[in-house]
């Protein structure tokens, strides 16, 4: 062996040493997760409990960054141009890795592509609220107040093509009403219009919408989960009220950018593993109908895919004009 084949020997058994050392100390020092929708609602509320368990597993600190606006894709957009590294997260949704695949024009992005998927976090329903002087009190008098005054309800959300949205888009294509969209950047201050009476009625999930229901500040007319949820025994599903197709709940997930080295994304889905089979989150979960999700890595894709479809076909039907 020449002088110069054992110089590039050691030079690429430096390489490897020091990427194989990386893996095994990851992480040295705090992951951030950017949740891409303002403060306050179900993103801000499971990304910190489930942050605060990985945190536990992985010995270092995960940070919850909010990162609002463009419902969902500018922070989407941030940590797809990230550093590889694994110190960099995003909170993924049905909105930013699957609806927007065909909602927005010029997504800069591609959920499958961009991303490599680390673990799913959890499934939530949506109750549907309005504000409590609304004069209606269940779902068929609101269907009917809608028909009778064609043009004037109006819908909040936390932003066009999230969850809160597209499920309220589903709700007009299965009723056949019509309903105004006034979207928000998260849903904290969708909620606060609607508590102030300055939006009709709203899709959101247990989680956000329950103290203001407590408070007397909403009523809840039904919920999308497939059975009646145990905080609202007495709120029917859409289900029962025969809108079978409105039997839905939303998903979440955690990915980071694509070129992630393997081991890192194996370390942080084993975190997330940990923290969805956690006593402290399942409780958490289990207080507002979310059911924690277990998929991780490559089992995840073909979900995904799933919702592009799913989600894709719905915004067609309601003739969704794409951002």
């Amino acid at each position: 062996m020449t002088a110069r084949h054992v110089l590039l020997a050691i030079v690429f058994a430096s390489f490897a040493s020091i990427a194989s050392t990386s893996a095994e100390e990851f992480p040295s020092r705090p992951i951030t997760w950017v949740v891409p929708f303002a403060p306050g609602g179900i993103t801000d509320t499971t990304s910190r409990i489930v942050a605060e368990e990985m945190s536990r597993t992985l010995g270092q600190s995960v940070l919850i960054d909010n990162r609002g606006g463009g419902g969902g894709t500018v922070g989407t957009e941030q940590v797809a141009r990230a550093k590889p590294d694994g110190y960099m997260m995003i909170y993924g949704t049905q909105g930013t890795m699957a609806a927007n695949v065909t909602l927005r024009k010029n997504l800069s992005y591609d959920p499958l592509k961009s991303f490599l998927p680390v673990h799913l976090v959890g499934e939530s329903p949506n109750l549907f609220v309005a504000y409590h002087e609304a004069p209606y009190n269940s779902v068929p008098e609101f269907i009917a107040y809608a028909r009778q005054n064609p043009g004037k309800v109006t819908f909040s959300s936390s932003g066009v093509g999230t969850a809160t949205h597209l499920v309220a888009e589903l709700f007009k294509t299965v009723t056949g009403i019509e309903m105004q969209h006034v979207p928000y950047r998260g849903s904290a201050p969708a909620l606060n219009d609607m508590i102030a009476g300055r939006v009709d009625v709203m899709f959101d999930y247990p989680v956000s919408v329950g103290p203001h229901v407590e408070a007397g500040k909403l009523k809840v007319l039904a919920t999308t989960a497939p059975d009646r949820l145990r905080a609202y025994p007495a709120v029917p599903t859409m289900a029962e009220l025969g809108l079978t197709d409105m039997t839905t709940q939303s998903w979440s997930s955690i990915m980071v950018p694509a070129g992630t080295p393997a081991p890192v994304v194996d370390r942080l889905a084993e975190a997330a593993h940990a923290a969805m089979t956690s006593e402290r989150v399942r409780t958490h979960f289990e207080r507002f109908g979310t059911r924690p999700m277990m998929q991780q890595k490559a089992e995840m894709i073909p979900f995904i895919e799933k919702e592009i479809k799913r989600w894709g076909d719905v915004i067609e039907r309601a003739g969704l004009e794409k951002q």
